[in-house]
């Protein structure tokens, strides 16, 4: 059993907020492969499948962002899980926009969810880092993240959050790597070749020349060789 948990502020409001990237991810893969519906329980919302042969459940916490580890912790202790076991989605801004990295364990680096997380559960869990993009200056950092995306975001959010989809069963089984590559092939596609493979030069065959020193029945000869 794995609690995939993404972190967010609930209600409409926020549905569309950049801090709410964590919510976004788990809403695709519910949608996209076939989960229970969401109830409410653990102070949020929850349901529940299978991926890569695991069983999962996943977790959009409705305590506010500041308090996610309580709704977490919950969960945690419902289902008798280590922090190895709970996968945390969540905003970056320290990745560029579309971009996607795994890590396990390590600091909060100022995210309030995060620091929750960590006062609830301990930082030994696996984060799923979704890049947002830095408003340039900290002071704009608060209004930046409570803000919904832009239009021109609509693409690579949404190749980003296919490519999760995507990856999420080897993600569930363990294997970061294929999980990235998955993400990979949507958020930076191959490029296929434009261009045309160059035209060999056809090789003319040479005519041997017909030395004059043979004779008539020696060339018709020559000719049946």
């Amino acid at each position: 059993m794995k609690l995939f948990v993404g972190l967010g502020n609930p209600g409409s409001k926020y549905a569309q907020n950049r801090h709410n990237i964590g919510f976004m991810a788990l809403d695709r893969i519910a949608q996209d492969h076939g989960f229970s519906p969401w109830r409410r329980k653990f102070q949020g919302q929850i349901c529940e499948g299978r991926l890569g042969g695991e069983k999962l459940a996943l977790l959009k916490p409705e305590t506010f962002m500041n308090l996610s580890g309580q709704s977490v912790g919950e969960a945690m202790r419902f289902y008798k899980l280590d922090p190895q076991d709970v996968t945390v989605f969540h905003d970056e801004l320290d990745l560029a926009p579309g971009k996607c990295r795994v890590k396990q364990g390590g600091g909060h680096a100022g995210h309030n969810g995060l620091r929750s997380m960590h006062q609830h559960i301990s930082p030994e869990y696996q984060r799923v880092r979704l890049g947002i993009g830095h408003p340039g200056r900290k002071e704009l950092v608060a209004r930046y993240v409570l803000h919904d995306f832009a239009t021109a975001d609509t693409d690579w959010l949404d190749d980003l959050l296919r490519g999760i989809s995507d990856g999420v069963n080897a993600l569930a089984k363990g294997d970061t790597g294929r999980f990235m590559n998955a993400v990979a092939l949507r958020t930076v596609p191959p490029r296929s070749s434009t261009a045309k493979p160059a035209e060999k030069t056809p090789v003319k065959s040479e005519k041997l020349e017909e030395p004059e020193t043979l004779t008539p029945l020696q060339r018709l000869a020559a000719k049946f060789r």
